[in-house]
């Protein structure tokens, strides 16, 4: 008695232009979150010599009409103190000691300048001023 034995065609699926796809998308991705430039109030910046990296947890931004902002947000000056102070605090939820930027306009008031370093420095965050190299 002879058994017939049952041939089955085994399926396959061919990856290798999947991990052409995935790594092409990586590498687009990768490169469009380097060009995102979370600051989106025009300021014209002072320069520097030397460039140095900080980690951007909160953005503040002072125009030339001495017009404040907390991210991309307008602040009226009289309520910009007590918000950036709650700003601080939510980012001490997630982080030891935040880092507020400052984006001044070179035409801007010094005394805006020292007046959210204060804040921070009240609050125990990092200060960074931002310059354009």
């Amino acid at each position: 008695m002879k058994f017939r034995k049952k041939h089955r065609k085994e399926s396959e699926v061919f990856t290798d232009s999947l991990n052409d796809i995935l790594f092409i998308l990586l590498m687009f991705f990768l490169i469009v979150a380097t060009l995102a430039n979370p600051n989106v109030v025009p300021v014209g910046l002072p320069r520097a010599s030397k460039e140095a990296k900080a980690k951007q947890d909160i953005m503040v931004s002072i125009n030339k009409d001495q017009e404040y902002f907390i991210g991309s947000t307008k602040v009226e000056s009289v309520l910009f103190d007590s918000l950036l102070h709650l700003e601080i605090r939510k980012q001490k939820a997630y982080v030891d000691t935040p880092t507020v930027v400052i984006n001044a306009d070179t035409s801007a008031f010094y005394g805006g300048v020292f007046r959210v370093m204060g804040i921070a420095k009240r609050d125990t965050a990092k200060v960074v001023a931002r310059v354009q190299q």
